[in-house]
């Protein structure tokens, strides 16, 4: 990997465009290098998860509204949306919308955390939309995913975000654009100009994921996605984009990041060097923020020596900053203690996380989340007994650039009326790659079943899986296979609703 340092530049000063960051991207996603099969059979592991948590949600309220929008915008010869009869086609950009939508909303899918958080799957329902559309091959998408996923990552691990309270998509944008670009064999010039327009469109503030988060928190990654396919569109037709996007003096780092004194590193593969982000990613085996998936096995484990929860005095995590101030006391958000917030909130909130899956011995994407289960009153007594507080050891961990020794745990100590202390820690999360129990293929299938059950036929999930696990052989035309269909009536929207504009 080399190091690119960004810094910004006066106007009378710009430097040349194959010194920025944006063009160094584009080299990235330009640069023909084959891709590592064990890269490819974590890409084949990936489509299977987000196809899992998409039919999972498929006929939840955002996912039904995102669903009938795209729908209103059939298009011969277009993608596929999931659930949809596979004759039923979309435009790409609406496609992905939807699709994106259904993947995010049980926040249940990949992440990678490092100077910010993202989760690299979304980078999947803008480049399959297209592929779909533009009656790509297997191993084209193959290879545009693995831009995606390396882009991302890279940036994540180069501009902090959210210390100035931007939203992580803001990387998913350029990601995907460049994504888009390796697939249709764009040239680096094109690829450039589609990577600073997605970049220019895609910066949101974090208020989505803060106080009572609201189900924008599953349609943001999707919108970002749309906006990239649109952007790639435009420079195809000629336009060019603000530029140079993060080196100007009025530039997203300026006046959005660190300003104008500022200094970024991010790392970004050789020429020739493969491209092997996605093997740095994990996914989720708990629908819960990803911070919190270590602390729901821990929950597990910890309860096993509590004969009676009436009998915990306090309840405090020893965690990093990102745990203890985005989803910990630390937020210093109310709703994160109020037992009537939503689901989204309760998503973020860790106390009432490890409360649940400290009393239940299990976790349930739907179930955990209920109202009811939410205001049993012995479960807000327990809750609200619960604090976070920021370890310098933990911050460390999370913050190590070497992926072998990152973590995302906690310590946590549970202090009972006689004053015994039941003390614990887990740095990973069994499902983590270093974990105790690591998902592999198995587990990627397994996950899919347990999601899909009831809400597809069993010859539906092996017609999927068969597709799915044989991608680089798919030839052109043939990604339809990897859309997951959902008997129509099941299915709560499969035609125009007349709710809306469209």
């Amino acid at each position: 990997m080399k190091i690119h340092t960004l810094k910004v530049y006066p106007s009378k000063n710009t430097p040349p465009k194959e010194d920025q960051l944006a063009w160094k991207m584009a080299q990235v996603a330009t640069d023909p290098v084959a891709v590592p099969a064990e890269c490819e059979e974590m890409i084949i592991n990936r489509i299977i998860d987000n196809a899992s948590v998409a039919i999972a949600a498929v006929n939840r309220t955002p996912v039904k509204n995102a669903r009938a929008q795209a729908i209103a915008h059939p298009r011969d010869g277009g993608a596929q949306v999931f659930g949809m009869p596979e004759a039923e086609k979309f435009s790409a950009e609406w496609a992905a919308w939807a699709n994106g939508t259904a993947v995010r909303e049980l926040d249940m899918h990949d992440t990678f955390l490092a100077a910010d958080y993202s989760h690299p799957g979304d980078n999947i329902p803008p480049i399959l939309a297209v592929a779909q559309q533009k009656k790509k091959s297997g191993a084209e998408l193959v290879r545009a995913l693995a831009t995606g996923y390396e882009l991302q990552v890279d940036l994540v691990k180069g501009i902090c975000l959210h210390k100035h309270k931007k939203d992580h998509i803001a990387h998913l944008g350029p990601s995907a654009a460049a994504g888009i670009g390796t697939l249709m064999g764009l040239s680096t010039d094109l690829v450039y100009q589609a990577i600073q327009q997605a970049v220019h469109v895609c910066f949101s503030t974090r208020q989505s994921r803060k106080g009572e988060i609201s189900s924008w928190k599953a349609y943001a990654p999707a919108h970002a996605g749309k906006l990239a396919i649109e952007a790639v569109d435009r420079v195809m037709r000629g336009e060019k984009a603000p530029s140079p996007i993060y080196e100007g003096e009025d530039s997203v780092v300026a006046y959005m990041l660190d300003g104008k004194d500022a200094e970024y590193h991010i790392p970004l593969p050789e020429p020739g060097e493969p491209k092997r982000a996605i093997l740095e990613t994990y996914t989720k085996e708990h629908s819960a923020e990803y911070q919190s998936q270590a602390l729901i096995d821990l929950a597990f484990e910890m309860r096993e020596q509590i004969k009676d929860f009436k009998e915990i005095r306090e309840v405090m995590i020893h965690t990093s900053h990102h745990t203890h101030y985005v989803i910990g006391t630390g937020a210093g958000d109310p709703q994160k203690m109020d037992p009537k917030a939503s689901r989204e909130t309760l998503d973020h909130s860790i106390m009432y996380i490890f409360t649940v899956a400290l009393e239940d011995g299990t976790w349930h994407h739907i179930d955990s989340y209920t109202p009811e289960r939410a205001g049993r009153p012995d479960t807000v007594a327990l809750w609200h007994k619960v604090k976070t507080v920021e370890d310098p050891k933990w911050t460390e961990m999370y913050h190590d650039p070497d992926p072998n020794k990152k973590s995302f745990g906690a310590k946590i100590e549970i202090t009972l009326e006689n004053g015994e202390k039941i003390i614990a820690e887990k740095t990973l999360a069994n499902a983590h790659p270093a974990g105790a129990r690591p998902f592999k293929r198995e587990q990627y299938i397994h996950k899919f079943k347990t999601l899909t059950k009831g809400i597809i036929s069993e010859e539906e999930s092996e017609r999927f899986l068969t597709a799915v696990q044989n991608l680089s052989r798919l030839k052109a035309g043939e990604l339809d296979q990897l859309n997951v269909h959902v008997p129509l009536s099941s299915l709560d929207t499969h035609k125009p609703d007349g709710l809306g504009l469209f």
